[in-house]
């Protein structure tokens, strides 16, 4: 079954394995979900991930993040562009989520990044997801 937005899948797998308290959680890999992970690793909002081969086909195994009262780093996760509405920003349109306590990832031309990342290199792109 072919697949319409991988990365809302991805998303909606963290998401839904933070919220039942799994430890990890296997994601069909591609390059962009490979950006991804490493962008919510680098944040803080993951403790890992690997790629693993299981036959023909790639993983993405991720290891969620608890703080010490088994909650999950990871509050909330929403995808802003997807296949039917693609949302862009330029540099000083790049939103802040919830007050600079979130993160916004962005496709540049230069790759994903942070939208932090992507407001100090003075890039603009398409405004992938916002996690909290």
């Amino acid at each position: 079954m072919n697949m319409t937005d991988p990365i809302a899948d991805m998303l909606t797998r963290v998401r839904n394995a933070a919220q039942a308290r799994h430890t990890t959680v296997d994601i069909p890999f591609s390059k962009i979900k490979l950006a991804l992970a490493k962008i919510l690793e680098q944040e803080g909002y993951i403790s890992g991930f690997d790629v693993n081969e299981n036959g023909n086909r790639k993983l993405l195994r991720v290891q969620l993040k608890y703080d010490h009262n088994r909650q999950p780093v990871v509050n909330g996760l929403r995808r802003l562009s997807r296949p039917g509405l693609r949302v862009y920003a330029g540099m000083h349109d790049i939103p802040r989520v919830r007050g600079g306590m979130g993160t916004v990832v962005v496709s540049t031309n230069r790759g994903i990044m942070t939208g932090r990342e992507a407001r100090r290199r003075h890039l603009g792109g398409e405004l992938i997801a916002e996690i909290w």
